[in-house]
């Protein structure tokens, strides 16, 4: 196993945890669910959702999310031409 392998696995894995844990804390999408309790979905969060917190997880999802998916790509494609090449 190369130095290079072992890199490419501990950051694959470190990008695997933090996927796990910024998906963990982001809450449920349960819209409309107050419609039945007849509570108002007209909230503080609901008008400023831009700035709220959760915004901020879903972004840090697709671009933890895009870079797992790219690193996977590099690392089989590195030791595909290492192995066959």
């Amino acid at each position: 196993m190369s130095s290079l392998e072992i890199v490419l696995g501990a950051v694959l894995i470190l990008f695997a945890i933090a996927v796990v844990v910024v998906v963990l804390f982001q809450e449920g999408h349960e819209r409309n669910a107050g419609a039945i309790t007849g509570s108002v979905s007209d909230t503080y969060l609901t008008k400023h959702r831009s700035r709220s917190i959760d915004t901020f997880l879903e972004r840090w999802t697709r671009v933890i999310s895009i870079g797992f998916f790219l690193l996977v790509i590099l690392a089989n494609t590195l030791f595909y031409f290492h192995v066959f090449g």
